[in-house]
């Protein structure tokens, strides 16, 4: 089965190189607000002081079209999607440390000190609910993370058994 990256909605301002619709979908916090008010969502969060969702119309149009849709969000949005769509599967995408996330925040050059620190403290945060995924998977090495992550959604891997790389 094909399987589609859903794209979110972000009040969030555009980095360099990022593209409407592609990347994200970007919009100000009223239009956002609107949506959240007419319903529009399968989940929404605020995250560092920007609004991010998922359009439900999308998801609905993809997986009425017969494809998977993989959504990109943290543990809240992935909370409201399961109580929503109890057969979604989630994953969750761990880094191999610490350590390891902080140098590759750095080495992106985009945040400050202080936005990295504020990302550190949301990562434990965001680790904390781990256990609440149906799998779990260290990127360490980018290709095998992507091939235990094409594993999963192509259903290759046997639902009785929760996959764990740590």
């Amino acid at each position: 089965m094909d399987t589609v990256l859903a794209v979110s909605h972000t009040t969030r301002p555009r980095r360099p190189g990022e593209t409407d619709g592609v990347d994200y979908f970007f919009v100000d916090r009223p239009r956002f607000e609107a949506m959240v008010a007419n319903a529009e969502f399968l989940e929404y969060a605020e995250v560092f002081g920007n609004l991010y969702g998922t359009s439900k119309a999308e998801v609905d149009r993809t997986l009425e079209a017969g494809r998977n849709v993989l959504l990109d969000i943290d543990w809240q949005g992935a909370r409201k999607v399961r109580q929503r769509i109890p057969s979604a599967r989630s994953i969750f995408v761990l880094p191999p440390s610490r350590r390891e996330l902080e140098r590759r925040l750095r080495a992106r050059g985009q945040d400050s000190d202080e936005v990295i620190a504020r990302r550190m403290q949301q990562a434990e945060d965001e680790m904390s609910h781990r256990g609440e995924y149906d799998y779990r998977v260290v990127n360490d090495d980018l290709e095998e993370a992507m091939a235990e992550l094409r594993s999963i959604v192509s259903g290759r891997v046997d639902d009785s058994v929760k996959v764990t790389i740590e």
